[in-house]
């Protein structure tokens, strides 16, 4: 039995999980590039920084709207058709991020209300994608796994921006090309691949194991037969139905906990390029230097996703990071020296990346069925309201004070409570052992 799992692990793990990770990378590059385009959009559009929080940040809020309907589609539908109409519908309005004074013209609403709603249907455009991935991943893997597989997938965050930070920084150089600045280029640019993989997903992802001909007969067999195993066992302690998921109590302080950690990443992966731009390097330097916090995610994601599972633990692995994430971010408003905030900054890249795949295991552990789909999709859309929060929030205060430190101070606290939490809540290991076999 150990050599079928070990074969099975292996095989779906080559198959998937790189795939996935291209997808998730080219999203979170289209979702978070407006940090990158900001460096020259913000003059060409005359937007504050005020205003640029808002627009960046208010994809969220269709998010928020569109994410359990689109989850609950998903697990309706089945995955293959459900993200290749996501991914189509995305990289169609992230390109349209350049067609904005286009946009302001046809419609008189002015580039600041333009950006505005081109980000709000980019936002209900994504919906589902990350939920709809977790909950999939759910479908494939056992809980044992799911804290490095989560770690893997969610390494395209941070990957997005190493490679994606010189890249954008290149793109920005390209003035005059059919009339389009450089901002513009990079919408355009960077929103193909999006619109070339919803075809390939269409086509490469297998809805569920039982659908797999590329397992062999023992190995659906074993893995069809471990999750049905851990999903009665699930649901021997409690079954949710899909409204109880809703308003779980479980569910809605994880909702917390995870707005406390997007605050964080998005508060900072906004702004990040513009607080660097004002040690005074040009364009293509301070996309390079933005890039060094999120090496140290990478490298924390997936270290630290694979000793949770090695040391079967889940409630400090969760708050740890949290703590490092505030902490960095908190004494990197100490510093004027270059230098020594961006140390600081790296070490809170450690934390704000490390907590994410094993927070994802918290939820997955006591929820299943439909019922997943919903408290994983409540979850994520609840804490991504803080990707509107956070980057509206640092604008703000940047706008009313001068400086950033008072935003990063308060993304910090965000943090802090958000170790609170997972401290209070706790989480029950047994629900992730199921017997191997009855």
């Amino acid at each position: 039995m150990q050599a079928v799992e070990l074969r099975t692990i292996g095989k779906i793990s080559r198959r998937i999980v790189p795939f996935l990770m291209v997808c998730y990378f080219v999203a979170y590059l289209d979702r978070v590039n407006v940090g990158f385009a900001a460096l020259t959009m913000n003059g060409d559009l005359g937007l504050s920084q005020t205003a640029f929080g808002f627009g960046a940040g208010i994809f969220f809020v269709a998010y928020f709207i569109f994410e359990v309907p689109s989850n609950l589609l998903l697990e309706k539908f089945g995955a293959r058709k459900w993200i290749a109409r996501i991914m189509l519908s995305w990289g169609i309005l992230s390109g349209a991020m350049a067609c904005i004074p286009l946009i302001a013209r046809f419609t008189g609403f002015g580039n600041e209300h333009s950006f505005y709603l081109v980000r709000v249907l980019l936002g209900a455009a994504e919906a589902g994608f990350f939920p709809g991935i977790i909950f999939y991943l759910t479908l494939w893997f056992p809980a044992v796994y799911r804290a490095r597989i989560v770690g893997y997938f969610m390494a395209a965050i941070p990957l997005s921006t190493v490679i994606g930070a010189p890249i954008s920084g290149a793109l920005l150089y390209l003035h005059g090309g059919l009339g389009l600045a450089g901002w513009q280029w990079l919408f355009v640019i960077e929103a193909v691949p999006a619109i070339i993989l919803a075809g390939v997903v269409f086509f490469y992802l297998t809805d569920q194991p039982s659908d797999a001909a590329w397992l062999t007969p023992d190995e659906r067999a074993w893995l069809t037969g471990r999750l049905q195993i851990e999903r009665r066992h699930r649901e021997k302690v409690q079954s949710f139905t899909v409204a109880q998921s809703l308003v779980n109590p479980r569910v809605i302080g994880l909702s917390l906990v995870y707005f406390g950690a997007v605050a964080t990443n998005y508060g900072l992966s906004f702004f990040l390029p513009q607080i660097v731009k004002s040690f005074g390097l040009n364009i293509f330097l301070t996309t390079i230097v933005s890039a060094a916090p999120y090496v140290v995610g990478v490298i924390g994601m997936v270290w630290w996703g694979q000793r949770s599972d090695r040391v079967a633990e889940r409630r400090f692995h969760v708050a740890f990071p949290l703590f490092v994430a505030a902490a960095g971010i908190a004494v990197s408003t100490a510093f004027d020296d270059p230098l020594l905030k961006m140390i600081s900054l790296c070490v809170a890249g450690f934390g704000i990346f490390a907590c994410l795949p094993v927070f994802w295991t918290l939820p997955t552990a006591f929820l299943s069925g439909a019922a997943a789909a919903a408290g994983i999709a409540v979850i994520n859309s609840i804490g991504n309201l803080a990707g509107f929060a956070g980057p509206f929030a640092m604008g703000w205060i940047k706008d009313q004070t001068g400086s950033y430190a008072g935003g990063l101070l308060l993304l910090a606290g965000l943090g802090i409570l958000a170790m609170g939490i997972v401290l209070v809540l706790g989480h029950d290991h047994a629900l992730e052992h199921a017997p191997a076999a009855e």
